[in-house]
This record gives structure tokens, C-alpha cells and sequence, in this order.
């Protein structure tokens, strides 16, 4: 029961066809129209667009959307002009980018697998990475950092989006806007650790995945330690609707780091 990549596949798939998420609605017909006008932007966190000096020069850049399936961001930037490949673990997410090339005859390549396994991918293989909140549902993040910086040439842009690791000290599921919210868990936080196989199982059924908190030193000093430079950071909030700490705290951050070196 602790083969979490199969477990989070399964989870996004159900909640891929489910398609009461915000993250798994394709986007239409005239939003890519607007992109390939140059009318567009991508989201690495909830609510806040991506500054479009972060993404530099699109049009021809090779461009990895690492575990960003959905129908949403790797259409937008095909549309905008870059060489995208998505990868995705979940096979319905890729199918939702497949659907929308196939729609709006965008040339993307689609595969599915790991966050942290790119081994497919030779070295120096991509320009820029774009990677909005989805490590939650890796274990490890460091391994996600490292190929990353392998498969990304000299110069290129990891542009990621990633849960403020504070959010996970509180109870979720008992929150509400009437309530009080109290400190519950200790981080690091992991789900495998407070839930048996039942509860497991009923997760997943519903669509949800695993999730795993990443502390600073993790997301931005992994990012460090795998050779990039930090050039870009900002914080965002989610909604009210999505949880009470939104009063309270920004609940999730991106990064642009740039590869300082070869791998």
C-alpha cells in the first residue's frame, strides 16, 4: 500500500474524470487562439500569473511541463510558441493535453511516468522546466531538484510552484470557517504516517492523493544544491472556499531558478 506513485496515478486519474477541479478543466479553443496572438498566462500557484519575464523567450524553447497534465499550461505554452513535451503521472491528465492538441492542432509530445525518474530524457535536453504545485506528491523532492538540473541545459529556467510546507501542521479535513484552528502535526508531514490501509484505499477512491510536506531547506536549498541560482520568488493564496488558513498565511510559493552549471 505504500507505492505511492501507483497510489497518486490512480488518485488523479479518478479525480481527472471526476472534473470538479479547477486543475483538471482543459482550457478552450479561443484561449489557445489568444495564446498563439500572444495573449496568455500560465499558473504555477493558485491565483497569481507567472511574471512573463520568468518564462524569457518562449517561442522555440524546448520546454518540459513536469507533472503540470491537465489541458491547461502545456497547451498555453505549445500555443505560445515552445517545443513542449509534458510528463505527467497520471494518464488521464495527459489525456486532457492530448485532447486539446488534438483539437487545436498543437505539436506536442506526451509522456507519462515519475516526477523524480527522468531518465528517458538525455542530459541537456530541455531549456525550460515548468512545474506548478505537484511535488505535495512526491516523498522525496531532492531526487525530483536533481533531474531537473541533469535534463535542463546550462542556462535553463526551473520554474516551480510549491505548498508553504506550514500548511500542513493543521487538520484539514476538520476546518471549517467556524472553527478554531489548531496545530495537529509535525513536520516534516507525511499522510503514510496517520493513515492505515483503509483509510488509504478511501483516499485514493476519492480522488485524493498522498501528500507529503517538503521543508525550505528541501525546496529551495535542494534547488541550491543541484547547481541553480534562485532568480525569482513570490508567495500566493488560495480561497477562502479551498481553507480557512487563506485568512491567515500565504498557503503556497513559486521559484525561478536558473542552472548555474552543467550537470
Amino acid at each position: 500500500m505504500t507505492d505511492v506513485v501507483n497510489l497518486n496515478r490512480r488518485a488523479w486519474d479518478l479525480q481527472s474524470r471526476n472534473a470538479k477541479s479547477p486543475w483538471v478543466k482543459p482550457v478552450s479553443s479561443k484561449e489557445i487562439a489568444a495564446a498563439r496572438r500572444g495573449e496568455w498566462s500560465v499558473m504555477l500557484t493558485p491565483n497569481i500569473p507567472v511574471p512573463s519575464d520568468w518564462l524569457g523567450g518562449l517561442k522555440g524553447q524546448r520546454l518540459l511541463g513536469l507533472a503540470s497534465g491537465g489541458g491547461q499550461q502545456v497547451p498555453i505554452l505549445a500555443a505560445a510558441g515552445a517545443d513542449v513535451t509534458s510528463f505527467d503521472n497520471s494518464p488521464a491528465q495527459l489525456a486532457k493535453d492530448r485532447h486539446v492538441a488534438r483539437r487545436d492542432d498543437l505539436d506536442i509530445r506526451f509522456e507519462q511516468g515519475d516526477m523524480s525518474d527522468l531518465s528517458r530524457f538525455k542530459d541537456a535536453s530541455f531549456d525550460l522546466i515548468f512545474h506548478p504545485i505537484s511535488n505535495v506528491f512526491a516523498p522525496n523532492i531532492r531526487p525530483v531538484w536533481h533531474e531537473c538540473a541533469r535534463v535542463l541545459a546550462p542556462g535553463g529556467r526551473l520554474l516551480s510552484g510549491f505548498m508553504n510546507p506550514d500548511y500542513f501542521l493543521f487538520d484539514h479535513a476538520s476546518l471549517s470557517a467556524d472553527t478554531s484552528i489548531e496545530v495537529k502535526f509535525p513536520l516534516p508531514f507525511s499522510d503514510l504516517d496517520y493513515l492505515d490501509e483503509v483509510d488509504i484505499e478511501q483516499r485514493i477512491s476519492g480522488g485524493h492523493g498522498i501528500e507529503f510536506s517538503h521543508n525550505l531547506d528541501d525546496q529551495i536549498g535542494g534547488q541550491l544544491a543541484s547547481g541553480f541560482t534562485i532568480a525569482g520568488f513570490y508567495e500566493d493564496r488560495w480561497n477562502d472556499e479551498a481553507t480557512p488558513l487563506n485568512r491567515f498565511m500565504p498557503t503556497s510559493m513559486a521559484t525561478l531558478a536558473i542552472l548555474s552549471s552543467s550537470y
